[in-house]
């Protein structure tokens, strides 16, 4: 089967014509498998797909048009309705997600005292200095005003969560650029509770250059050069 070592990115399926050569088509979107209610998709055009399968489908027969351009993934599950995010919202988001990051990071070092394999030895211990501060604010839904007085009183405690979190998603390649595809899997999963993820991604993207830079990515978090 010339296909069979042959690889083909999202949305193209491997194809042999008469000679016997192997290449890549647009998958047809709708010879895609069936799936389950739990596997359907919402894509950045607000509609909900069957599936990966039939979204990256669709951005491959869109390709070259301005639509194709910007339809990516942006959650798993059926499309909802997302509210309008206001000022307000978008200038707390920072606060909320700074302390969601820190909330991580201490998850994952006390899974690692069970099992290691959460984070590297060089993580664990940037970790474990956050982790054993008798100051660090708790797990918990804090108010705005606490969330910020901390992060004045305990700025160093913020900062290593912050990069680390760029560090996770900067991986296709490792440039220290974000694009749409590496923000996904965070964004993914936010989206469907945090309706103002999305503009605070768009607002971080200061020179509107559809990266986002390490430095970008800081002074959206509030962090110092």
């Amino acid at each position: 089967d010339p296909c069979r070592n042959f690889h083909c990115r999202r949305g193209k399926v491997c194809h042999v014509d008469k000679q016997g050569k192997p290449s890549c088509i647009c998958q047809d979107p709708a010879a895609c498998p069936s799936t389950k209610d739990y596997e359907h998709v919402c894509g950045t055009d607000n509609k909900t797909y069957d599936g990966t399968c039939q979204l990256f489908g669709t951005k491959c027969q869109l390709e070259g048009t301005k639509m194709g351009r910007q339809l990516h993934l942006d959650y798993m599950g059926s499309c909802k309705y997302i509210p309008h995010c206001t000022d307000y919202e978008v200038d707390q988001f920072p606060l909320r997600m700074r302390d969601w990051l820190k909330n991580i990071l201490m998850q994952y070092y006390e899974r690692d005292m069970d099992t290691s394999g959460f984070l590297t030895e060089k993580q664990r211990s940037k970790v474990k200095k956050i982790y054993q501060n008798d100051k660090r604010l708790v797990t918990g839904d804090h108010a705005v005003e606490l969330l910020l007085h901390d992060f004045e009183k305990n700025y160093h405690m913020y900062v290593y969560p912050v990069h680390w979190q760029f560090h996770q998603l900067d991986q296709h390649p490792v440039d220290r650029l974000l694009t749409h595809s590496e923000l996904a899997p965070l964004r993914a999963s936010l989206v469907p509770m945090e309706h103002c993820i999305t503009r605070f991604f768009q607002e971080c993207d200061g020179d509107q250059d559809k990266f986002i830079a390490l430095k970008e990515w800081c002074h959206c978090f509030g962090i110092k050069e």
